[in-house]
């Protein structure tokens, strides 16, 4: 009995000693939903998974439609250490993620996935290797899931697990264009006209792979039999297969960009069904069954059949069965304004109607959200937001984050310019179509983007220090988009993040408040935010050294007890000031104690 009670004096005294340091008990993260924290997509903090290169939770889908395969079935040796190919990353493993509290634990409330839509089955002409649709952006039928990302039920266990982990699901979603046609995909559906020895190329040395070598094996003289691939009503080809017509250079919206087959998207005639679906769904046992589909749409929304909307809702349909909360709509510039607006209004009609048949799964009753690519745009406001775009993605940021010195200007521009207009951004340091962000400085550069104004996009790895990958590949974004580095985890990073993830997750005014400078030394400023009965109020401290005095008399009343969320350590309010000892990262997160 003595020594039972020693050890229960010792565990109660190790209790009140966490409490003293911490404010409270320590808090299960993992497995901390937060669905009770007031939300908003001004706050958000979406997470970039390259769903192929983050993690593989099912080993069998890896060979989809025969990829990375032999011609006698037998796995290519080192496919994964090749850069433009699957490496075996699926929906399964980004779940099991979730659960495993990963997510949780960085403070995410959303994660952006690479687009889920059946790809071209085979690969396309590198420069000496094998280029594969691994990134989501070749696609080839929008009415199914990639088979290497993984099944229906597998998509649909996902998004669940996301809405009750308080996660929100965005879908990278292509518009513009259609994927190349490639080798096997034409012996596959029967489309353009193959040349011998077409197949001993297609499976040998990919040292031999080039542009030149792999159009060699095409004929593209042969009308009749490129008129069964998408059909020139569909789309322009710039590679000059009989009966089409295309450029790459010349007006953003009907360029055939980097060559893929563009969608004609502001034609209004009816196109019909491409030659190319019809063949594939025929050859699946489901022609009529999509046929119909296509008939219920277009006679319920009393929509005209033009390719946008064709392709509007083939797109939508995933919204109304998995109930995806939002869009990331890649190269938006080169799509019609008029398209993503229709595209809007039938994505919120289909994501309420889900709503309305799942009240028990939905995560809340906020509408449909869309954020956009347009290269190079920064925060302002511009059309697109009066034509179904609620946020753009910055791409401002990343050229000025980690540089301490023009923080606040910075800061204040975006939060003023987004307060006065109404209207959304999103950030990021890293991205899988520019650079990474300086590995040895992302202590920092995870400060800066945790806390900016609007909303936050965190690139797989920049919590981990992922670091480039493929750095001889003459595709420069290949070495962007490495495997995730979960057997290297720099630690000290991720803890970090992790904090600063917890505490913006926590406080909808990091992203969504009013921005105020308190103090230049150390870097010192205030947000607060008062909406819809919701309010919310911190002050962050950013170049912080030992025991440092911060004036919060703009935000905490005399006698107000507040909390250093980075260190857990508490401190009463006096004259307008308190005192905390500054963390090893220089940062001082105050929260008022509850």
């Amino acid at each position: 009995m003595k020594k039972r009670n020693k050890v229960l004096s010792f565990c109660i005294a190790v209790v009140m000693v966490c409490t003293l340091m911490f404010g409270c008990a320590p808090k299960d993260y993992k497995n901390d939903t937060n669905t009770k924290v007031p939300f908003s997509w001004d706050n958000a903090t979406v997470y970039f998974a390259l769903t192929d290169r983050f993690f593989d939770g099912n080993k069998e889908n890896n060979h989809s439609y025969g990829r990375e395969l032999d011609a006698s079935g037998k796995e290519n040796a080192d496919y994964k250490k090749q850069p433009s190919t699957y490496h075996g990353g699926d929906i399964k493993g980004i779940t099991k993620k979730i659960n495993e509290g990963y997510f949780n634990e960085l403070g995410v409330n959303a994660i952006w996935i690479t687009s889920p839509f059946e790809q071209i089955h085979g690969y396309y002409a590198g420069q000496g290797f094998r280029f594969y649709s691994y990134h989501g952006y070749y696609v080839l039928d929008y009415s199914n899931i990639d088979g290497n990302v993984g099944t229906k039920e597998e998509f649909k266990e996902f998004v669940d697990t996301a809405h009750k982990h308080g996660i929100r699901v965005v879908m990278d979603i292509v518009v513009n264009h259609a994927g190349y046609p490639t080798l096997k995909d034409m012996d596959e559906y029967g489309f353009g006209k193959l040349k011998d020895g077409w197949k001993d190329f297609y499976y040998g040395d990919p040292s031999n792979v080039t542009n030149d070598t792999y159009f060699s094996y095409m004929d593209k003289s042969d009308a009749a039999s490129w008129g069964k691939w998408w059909s020139p009503a569909w789309v322009r080809a710039s590679q000059r297969f009989a009966g089409y017509e295309g450029e790459e250079s010349g007006d953003d919206k009907t360029i055939c960009l980097s060559g893929l087959p563009d969608f004609k998207t502001e034609t209004t005639n009816d196109p019909g069904i491409p030659p190319l679906w019809k063949t594939k769904w025929q050859k699946e046992g489901r022609l009529e069954k999509e046929e119909k589909s296509l008939d219920d749409y277009f006679k319920k929304t009393g929509e005209k059949r033009t390719v946008s909307n064709y392709i509007i809702k083939e797109i939508s349909d995933w919204v109304r069965e998995y109930g995806i909360d939002a869009f990331r709509c890649d190269t938006a510039k080169h799509v019609d304004l008029s398209v993503w607006k229709e595209l809007k209004v039938q994505c919120t009609a289909a994501l309420k109607e889900w709503k309305e048949k799942n009240p028990t799964k939905k995560i809340d009753d906020k509408d449909f959200w869309m954020t956009g690519e347009i290269w190079d745009h920064k925060v302002g406001r511009t059309d697109e937001y009066d034509n179904g775009f609620d946020s753009l993605i910055n791409f401002d940021f990343q050229g000025m984050a980690g540089n301490l010195d023009n923080l606040d200007s910075i800061y204040s521009s975006y939060a003023e310019k987004m307060h006065s207009d109404k209207f959304n951004a999103l950030s990021y340091i890293s991205s899988h179509d520019t650079v990474l962000f300086d590995r040895d400085n992302l202590i920092e550069g995870g400060t800066e983007l945790m806390l900016v104004p609007g909303a936050a996009q965190i690139y797989y790895g920049d919590e981990t220090a992922r670091p480039l990958a493929f750095e001889e590949c003459p595709y420069k974004d290949q070495a962007l988009r490495g495997d995730m580095n979960w057997n290297s985890i720099n630690q000290k990073v991720l803890k970090h993040w992790q904090i600063l993830g917890r505490f913006r997750r926590a406080h909808i005014s990091v992203g969504a408040g009013e921005h105020k400078k308190i103090s230049d030394s150390p870097y010192t400023f205030s947000r607060t935010y008062d909406k819809d009965g919701i309010k919310d109020k911190v002050i962050c401290v950013i170049g912080a050294k030992n025991k440092t005095e911060v004036n919060v008399s703009s935000v905490f009343a005399d006698g107000t007890e507040v909390r250093d969320a980075y260190t857990g350590e508490t401190a009463k309010v006096r004259s307008g000031k308190v005192k905390f000892k500054a963390n090893e990262n220089g940062v001082i997160l105050l929260e008022e104690a509850k």
